[in-house]
């Protein structure tokens, strides 16, 4: 085995990030095996394809609403202990569903609330995941772990709504949720074996006023973290809008049924997780790196809006998929490796509120377009999205940094203003690189104007 294959999985040589795989394996399969049957059932009860989209919308609200919260709560507490209870919490609604749909009580007003309980209990939930990878692997296998969890969460999209589709035919939809229910069994297990003293945790913080105000500010004023938040607020927003998109490709652009938008999806998740394997061997996220991971994303999203055909198309979105999860993995990294540990829990749910909270904004939006100019005129609207996030963070590197993007690491964690000289020792290097060398002692006085490259 090769050391760049090592690599690749190298951060379940971690005992504690082990078991924490492999209760995601579960968990994820069976949350997603629970998506489906709701909307299945959803669209069972009503026949309405707005019921269906309202039900997605329900889903991703609490985040855009509450998520920044979700961030403060898990800075204040214990990352494990927190997890633990938005397990048991998130398996109260798939419970709930199982005995109304079992008892045939169940409505359409009962899923919308269930499904959007389940999205509060997520809110919380997902920026705890996210900072507690840190905790579990340290900052050295950050990236290794985070391209994991990305493959694992492909993986689990193709194979649990395949789970769905049997379970709901041999069984019945309310299977479905039941067997979500359980699989939250499989993350308390993992989380309940995890050993507190290996964990790289640190300090809570203290509860006081003002501490959301006090993390955006943060942000603003570190652009190793403004950057690339920014860039997936664009991106997020309008080119990761695909559960939108591909039925619509399918049906409108290749005129095809079930079978082409499985194609569509399967090229898709494919591409996803070689690409999420890929960026797991990385040990940086440089600057360039980035802005190039969101550039070749818009363009691999600009080549699947104008393939003319489904075999173009396959190679197109194999492509997209790995793009996407690429840059989407590099954000990731890269905000938790520049963060202050203890903003850490705040960072990630900004970035969870740009990412998932922005579906209820961007997937009615790129329906919108596609419903009058086509999806493909939607998904160039996302490549462009794409493309301008890329170029934007290249110049704002230049600019506030004095980064070229060859060979140059994210800044070490940054500090809030003023207790960090991260940034001042970034200006300062810029003022070095641009200033005109002189030998020692030649000049006493003030430099003469003459002397200045500027002149």
């Amino acid at each position: 085995m090769t050391p760049r294959l090592k690599r690749t999985f190298d951060a379940l040589g971690v005992p504690n990030y082990r078991r924490y795989f492999v209760g995601q394996v579960v968990s994820l399969s069976g949350n997603w095996m629970q998506t489906v049957a709701e909307l299945w059932l959803v669209l069972s009860l009503t026949g309405s394809a707005l019921a269906v989209g309202v039900t997605t919308a329900l889903q991703f609200t609490p985040m855009l609403l509450v998520g920044a919260f979700g961030g403060v709560i898990a800075d204040r507490h214990d990352k494990r202990r927190l997890l633990m209870l938005t397990q048991v919490l998130m398996a109260l609604p798939a419970l709930a569903l199982f005995g109304l749909t079992a008892g045939g009580l169940v409505e359409p007003w009962m899923i919308f609330a269930l499904v959007f309980a389940r999205g509060a209990v997520n809110a919380f939930d997902n920026p705890a995941r996210q900072s507690f990878l840190v905790e579990l692997v340290g900052s050295n296998k950050l990236i290794n772990a985070v391209g994991l969890n990305s493959a694992l969460v492909q993986t689990a999209r193709v194979f649990g709504p395949a789970g769905a589709g049997i379970a709901i035919a041999t069984l019945s939809v309310q299977a479905c949720f039941l067997l979500n229910a359980l699989s939250f069994g499989a993350m308390l297990w993992a989380l309940e074996r995890t050993r507190p003293a290996e964990l790289e945790r640190s300090e809570p913080a203290p509860r006081k006023r003002g501490q959301l105000r006090s993390a955006l500010r943060y942000v603003q004023s570190t652009p190793q973290l403004l950057i690339p938040l920014s860039m997936m607020a664009l991106a997020g927003t309008l080119a990761y809008n695909f559960q939108v998109l591909l039925p619509l490709m399918a049906r409108f652009s290749f005129h095809g049924g079930p079978g082409t938008y499985a194609a569509l999806t399967s090229a898709m998740g494919a591409g996803a997780i070689v690409g999420a394997l890929a960026v797991g061997t990385r040990k940086r996220v440089p600057p360039a790196f980035l802005s190039g991971a969101a550039l070749v994303f818009g363009g691999a999203l600009a080549v699947a809006a104008l393939a003319p055909t489904l075999d173009l198309e396959l190679i197109a979105l194999a492509l997209t998929g790995l793009a996407s999860v690429t840059f989407a993995a590099s954000v990731n990294s890269a905000l938790q490796l520049g963060a202050k540990p203890s903003m850490r829990g705040r960072v990630m749910s900004l970035y969870s509120v740009v990412f998932l909270g922005s579906t209820p904004i961007g997937g009615p939006l790129m329906s919108l377009i596609a419903g009058h100019a086509g999806p493909r005129t939607s998904m160039l609207v996302g490549a462009a999205a794409a493309l301008t996030a890329g170029l934007v963070a290249r110049i704002a590197y230049r600019r506030t940094l004095g980064i070229t993007g060859e060979g140059v690491a994210l800044p070490s964690p940054g500090g809030i203003p003023g207790e960090e000289p991260v940034l001042a020792e970034a200006a300062e290097a810029e003022t070095r690189r641009r200033r005109v060398w002189r030998p020692r002692g030649e000049h006493t006085g003030p430099r003469p104007r003459q002397a200045s490259p500027l002149g």
